[in-house]
């Protein structure tokens, strides 16, 4: 029999998961403090938080179908291609590493509403600082801050340099996409380079873990869970791709200021329910 009130968390969780993965907000902590309050954090859960991101991961592939098609294609032809699918994959190896000496732990010490809305604050304000000191450069220099203007111009430094920054994500709460956006912003690369080069690195990001993780906790699922977990991938893949449309628009003419003035409201208002008993956020 198909629990109804399941599958609309499902669905629930999948919008958050689709909006907010690529945003510099945090998918991850959205997901943990959605499910406190849906109820919907058990072990199972956790494997399909993850799970969804594969639905996010469909968006962007349609989104740069010509690009990653144009890549693929030209890997014996042309050397930006090679560069760029050779840069994509060294930026994915220090997540893939430190993930599995440390993954674990993180999970087990780490994964609470209270880390969720201290790491939110302390990245907001990272933000604000990254942001300003990019806009006090520029304009000194007449906006020749950024180094790198196409993602095919990225060093092999550069990617590893991003994908070192991509690991910081493994505390929740830090942001995946606000780690690497802001961290390549940090290195040279130019805000919409940041931004492009996130996208192509959360595909072999989040369908590894997608995967490894499924793997992981096989144990835990069966197949009356096929309907929950397809759900959530739909639901994620349609939040994710209007997401992304969005934010590629965005970035052209926005910085990331109203994102980090967000996440700190949003983590003072969490610790503030959470220390006056107003929510019960579980962990």
């Amino acid at each position: 029999m198909i629990d109804i009130v399941l599958l609309a968390k499902a669905a629930l969780m999948g919008i958050v998961e689709g909006l907010t993965e690529f945003l510099p907000i945090s998918s991850t902590g959205h997901l943990i403090l959605a499910g406190a309050l849906l109820g919907f954090d058990d072990e199972k859960a956790k494997v399909f938080d993850i799970a969804i991101q594969t639905g996010a991961i469909f968006a962007v592939v349609l989104v740069y179908w010509d690009k990653i098609k144009s890549t693929v294609l030209g890997l014996s032809t042309q050397r930006q291609a090679r560069a760029l699918t050779l840069n994509v994959f060294i930026a994915f190896l220090p997540a893939v590493v430190l993930g599995l000496l440390f993954g674990k732990a993180v999970k087990a010490h780490l994964f609470t509403p209270e880390v969720v809305a201290s790491t939110f604050i302390l990245g907001g304000f990272i933000i604000l600082w990254a942001e300003r000191r990019q806009a006090a450069v520029e304009d000194i220099q007449i906006g020749t801050f950024a180094r790198v203007q196409n993602v095919e111009d990225m060093t092999p430094m550069d990617a590893l340099k991003v994908g070192l920054a991509q690991c910081l994500a493994m505390v929740p709460g830090t942001s995946r996409s606000g780690a690497t956006i802001i961290g390549g912003m940090l290195l040279g690369l130019s805000r919409q380079v940041a931004t492009e080069f996130t996208f192509f690195l959360a595909i072999p990001t989040l369908i590894g873990a997608g995967a490894y993780s499924l793997f992981k906790e096989r144990a835990l699922l069966s197949v009356a869970d096929v309907p929950l977990f397809m759900v959530g991938l739909v639901f994620s893949f349609i939040s994710a791709w209007m997401c992304v449309r969005w934010l590629l628009r965005f970035v052209s003419t926005h910085s990331f200021v109203g994102f980090a003035y967000y996440r700190i409201a949003f983590g003072i208002v969490v610790l503030a329910t959470a220390f006056s008993g107003a929510v019960t956020w579980a962990a």
